[in-house]
């Protein structure tokens, strides 16, 4: 009897909405999160008037701190392991073979009210300090670190490229060499119903990776996710698990049987977002995941990958259709509505403001959210940009010079 294996789904997966900005905002889904198993943000938050204050956010802004094209070219190209994965290893096996190769990274991200502590997984794929991990894992980190099993201390660490569509990263730990890597499957091999690991850094708690177990319960998944209310993304060809995981595991690794990686922990459904795990886990396939790394360790930027900063204006937005602008009461079908800005900006000295709509960079219309992001990363830190928004029912523009920062 033959096994079948199901057609791709599509699932929506996002966090619990956040406090709206304007009580008109649209609400997402209450009960899923995509990126349960993201980044775990503790967030520290300096709000103006108000101290410190504590709790859980995720990350979604790109480091600006990355090496010379120099070094990214001198790497060589990850290789997938060619054996069957036939053997079957115990989970005490699989977790000496795979652990001391999964690392935790700790990240300080820009917010638009001050800065937050996060924390994510990665997989060492190169001995002298290339990392795999998520790409909302290091989004708005302004400093990024690693501990390394079996070292004592943390190692600062630079991001080499991303690809924010795939959810793909890959970042540089300096000062070391000699390091332990994981051994990378080909993902195509995956059937439904294998036996299968997640090891990552849950609940951000650092030290040794925790180990679970399950099987393959889906291939080929379509899901809809978002961040903290952010814009939604649509991720393909993602494994589906049952082995449970946590906020922090996201970069993590899924291995086969025989302690071979065949997929990049990114996203989870749960009730909740704080401290949820969940047995409705997904994973970015191993081969697209190792195809894209070797694009930013050859420097090759293009088809979605980002070599080196990008320009930064300083706004967190959504995406506005013609539903979403009848509720929120603007004046515009389309383009990125404005959450918030970040004080200091570039956007904030050109007078941008929450509630505005921007529906243009120089000569690109933008009718949304990942429309801004796409016109900004044609530029460059210093470059100046001309941006149109509407606020209320007047038109602005003016030209601004972009900054090193998060991507938008």
């Amino acid at each position: 009897m033959s096994e079948m294996t199901p057609e791709p789904t599509s699932q929506d997966l996002q966090l619990a909405p956040p406090p709206a900005p304007a009580a008109a905002l649209p609400q997402t889904s209450p009960n899923f999160a995509r990126r349960l198993t993201a980044a775990i943000v503790a967030a520290v938050i300096l709000a103006t008037g108000a101290g410190v204050g504590t709790g859980w956010a995720l990350a979604r802004v790109i480091s600006s701190r990355y090496p010379t094209q120099a070094h990214v070219q001198t790497v060589q190209p990850i290789q997938q392991s060619t054996s069957s994965g036939s053997t079957n290893l115990d989970i005490n096996a699989i977790t000496r073979k795979v652990s001391p190769a999964v690392v935790d990274i700790n990240t300080v991200i820009q917010t638009a009210s001050g800065s937050a502590a996060a924390a994510g997984t990665g997989l060492i794929i190169t001995s002298s300090g290339d990392v795999l991990t998520n790409n909302h894992v290091v989004e708005g980190s302004v400093s990024v670190k690693v501990t390394i099993q079996g070292k004592s201390g943390t190692y600062p660490a630079t991001v080499l490229g991303v690809d924010p569509t795939d959810d793909i990263a890959v970042i540089h730990i300096n000062g070391v060499s000699g390091l332990p890597t994981v051994t990378i499957a080909d993902s195509s091999t995956v059937q439904v119903g294998d036996t299968i690991y997640a090891l990552g850094n849950a609940l951000g708690l650092g030290g040794a990776p925790r180990v679970t177990k399950g099987s393959v319960t889906a291939l080929d998944q379509t899901i809809t996710a978002s961040d903290n209310g952010a814009q939604a993304e649509q991720l393909t060809g993602m494994i589906q698990s049952d082995a449970e995981i946590s906020p922090g595991d996201s970069g993590g690794a899924l291995v086969n049987s025989a302690g071979q990686v065949v997929g990049v922990i990114t996203a989870g459904e749960a009730q909740g977002f704080r401290s949820s795990s969940t047995t409705i886990a997904f994973a970015i396939p191993s081969s697209k995941a190792v195809d894209i790394a070797n694009r930013i360790l050859a420097g090759q930027a293009g088809n979605g990958v980002f070599i080196g900063p990008v320009g930064y204006l300083g706004v967190s937005v959504q995406t506005l259709d013609a539903s979403s602008a009848a509720q929120l009461g603007v004046n515009v079908s389309s383009g990125a509505y404005v959450r918030t800005v970040v004080a200091g900006s570039p956007a904030d000295h050109a007078g941008i403001t929450a509630g505005s709509v921007i529906t243009r960079v120089n000569s690109a219309v933008v009718d949304s959210a990942t429309a801004l992001g796409d016109a900004l990363h044609q530029y460059k830190p210093g470059d100046q940009v001309k941006i149109t928004w509407i606020s209320g029912t007047a038109t602005h523009t003016a030209t601004v010079t972009l900054i090193s920062g998060p991507t938008i």
